[in-house]
């Protein structure tokens, strides 16, 4: 059997319809921001493979951190016990993030990032005796799979067969430019009519939407808002984090702090499954208590594993560094310039970038559907073009490791404006 006819025998896939989907592809060795299939045909990874690879694959600086992790400490289990790794990880990602942020709590994927945030604030209120049981969310938000995540996530698709199995959520309008002052009084209209504990949103971009983008100053007032009637804010970083949106987190460009962070995939630079969610102390200390019944009983098999510890602090030293700096702004640069050529274009309908995301929105006849034929005639020709990017619908984006070079921006450009006049 080939290895296509043993996938096609053991495997099942994520987001995949397997009758009607094609055959994968099968990837043998990638290296910074290139992969290569089984056949040798390489393709240029413009969207970081899901966003989790920031400084490129195979990259050997965060490989040998692992590799001398794995020969002293592989793992241990977390509870009763720590590390150093887990421990050093702690103290410099709270030196990255606002100060605000006190308390680390380790788990392994952006769902269960989420999933912590928001059974944390569910159980803060509960620990102090009042009664708060709703959440509230972006509409078209996407926050992970697992439950609760599930439940705030509003793309309906997703989460259409297990409706009315939720925990309570409630949606307001995502400020996009003209919707600002609908989604502040819908949020006062919720907190007014609900026991709400907390709002999760993304900041600035909503990724699984489509990079829809919106301005930090609304999500100030948003948070604002929330501050105002002890509602906590959970910023779910998984996909704007490390770098993305041109600063560390989306959440450095705004002026009010969340009061839960949730991170994962650039985190150990997509080498080994981690999360992270990150706390105040007064949340901290909402759980802090005689009482074991107070405690927050979440856990993981591979909570702080040492070997993706060492991965996240080889990729906090990369990001910092003038180098990976340097590329964020090159990229950012690039974009620009491209945007300013193709914005015009009389097959996009809009353009916008932020940081190194970029996203056009190409103008249909009709709507078209999240995995509709458009969207699967656009990954088709990207794909037989040596491209991977997964557009969302009408809606094309690119999202690339910070290693991807000058030429092969341009290859994926040039690829986009060749999509723009080809495929319909």
């Amino acid at each position: 059997m080939t290895l296509q006819e043993k996938d096609a025998a053991y495997l099942w896939h994520p987001y995949t319809q397997h009758k009607t989907a094609a055959t994968p592809i099968v990837i043998s060795k990638a290296e910074a921001a290139l992969v290569w299939d089984e056949n040798g045909k390489e393709y240029i990874d413009a969207i970081a493979s899901w966003w989790v690879n920031p400084f490129g694959h195979s990259n050997r600086f965060i490989a040998d951190a692992i590799y001398k992790q794995l020969t002293s400490l592989e793992h241990v289990l977390f509870g009763g016990f720590t590390h150093k790794p887990a421990i050093d990880v702690a103290e410099k990602l709270l030196q990255m993030l606002p100060s605000n942020q006190q308390k680390v709590f380790f788990s392994d994927n952006g769902s269960t990032a989420v999933e912590v945030a928001i059974k944390a604030s569910l159980q803060y209120f509960y620990n102090k005796g009042e009664s708060r049981k709703t959440i509230i969310a972006f509409e078209d938000a996407f926050h992970g799979d697992t439950f609760a995540a599930m439940a705030a996530s509003g793309i309906s698709f997703y989460t259409l067969a297990f409706k009315g199995m939720f925990i309570d959520v409630v949606r307001i309008p995502v400020p996009v430019a003209g919707r600002e002052e609908d989604s502040i009084s819908t949020l006062k209209q919720v907190i007014s009519e609900h026991s709400c504990a907390a709002f999760i949103f993304e900041p600035l971009v909503l990724g699984a939407a489509g990079m829809v983008m919106y301005e930090p100053e609304i999500l100030d007032q948003l948070i604002t808002i929330c501050r105002e009637n002890n509602v906590l804010t959970i910023a779910d970083e998984v996909m704007t984090g490390f770098g993305k949106t041109g600063k560390t987190f989306a959440c450095d460009y705004l002026s009010v702090s969340p009061d839960i962070f949730c991170l994962s995939k650039a985190l150990t630079g997509g080498t080994i499954p981690m999360a992270i969610t990150t706390f105040t102390q007064e949340i901290f200390d909402g759980f802090y208590s005689d009482d074991i019944n107070k405690a927050l009983f979440h856990g993981h098999t591979f909570t702080a594993n040492p070997t993706g510890c060492a991965a996240a602090l080889a990729s906090f030293e990369l990001l910092g560094s003038d180098e990976m700096q340097a590329n964020i702004a090159r990229i950012q640069n690039n974009h620009k310039a491209f945007l300013s050529r193709i914005g015009n274009h009389p097959r996009v309908k809009t353009s916008r970038t932020l940081g190194t995301i970029l996203a056009l929105e190409i103008k249909t006849e009709s709507e078209e559907a999240y995995y509709g034929t458009l969207r699967n005639k656009l990954y088709d020709f990207f794909i037989s073009n040596g491209i991977i990017m997964r557009p969302v619908g009408n809606i094309v984006y690119i999202l690339p490791p910070y290693v991807i070079t000058d030429s092969q921006l341009q290859t994926v450009y040039q690829t986009i404006e060749k999509a723009l006049a080809e495929v319909y």
